[in-house]
């Protein structure tokens, strides 16, 4: 006697290979064993594109991942404080997020400072969008936050940084690595 592996039931063997008691049974173990072979070659598949679109990628691409890593953490870390140009507080739980992450030295004037923690803040999209950054507002803010040594230290940096894909894929990794620690921090 042996165990029907599709429904569980004793039966008698007739065939030394015999796996079920009846060809219904039989026919529901051909179809899990092709549709578990059907499953395997569809997550080899996607294996296989996700390889190729890292491979495709370009510079340009990993810049933007490490910026967008970057940006939700700045965003994160300020979160709770007030906008700095305008001093108005950011409307947290707006409808799409009410605030970005701006630059003060713009990244197209200085890509240098693009992942600067120091060149961003917290800045509501008003002020950071549709007022272009309001840079004068933004130095302002960055005086009373910090103190005139702080942003002048900032507005000398001209240090020139040539970032290579490892150095990104390494930053991407690092920020979502402390949004992540920010995260579980406010929740816990």
């Amino acid at each position: 006697m042996r165990t029907c592996k599709a429904c569980k039931k004793r039966y008698e063997a007739t065939r030394p290979m015999q796996q079920a008691c009846s060809v219904e049974c039989a026919m529901q173990i051909a179809n899990k064993k092709r549709s578990a072979i059907i499953q395997s070659k569809i997550k080899e598949d996607k294996r296989a594109d996700r390889e190729r679109k890292v491979k495709l990628k370009t510079r340009s691409d990993y810049i933007k991942e490490a910026q967008v890593a970057f940006n939700r953490y700045i965003r994160l870390r300020d979160a709770g404080k007030l906008c700095i140009c305008c001093s108005m507080p950011l409307g947290l739980f707006s409808v799409g997020g009410a605030y970005d992450c701006g630059h003060y030295r713009s990244v197209g004037s200085a890509p240098h400072l693009r992942f600067d923690e120091r060149n961003a803040h917290a800045q509501r999209k008003q002020c950071n969008r549709h007022g272009a950054g309001r840079a004068v507002d933004y130095r302002r803010g960055l005086v009373e936050r910090y103190g005139v040594a702080y942003v002048e230290d900032l507005e000398r940096d001209q240090s020139p940084k040539h970032y290579t894909i490892e150095d990104l894929k390494a930053i991407k990794t690092k920020y979502r690595a402390l949004t992540k620690a920010l995260t579980r921090g406010d929740a816990a």
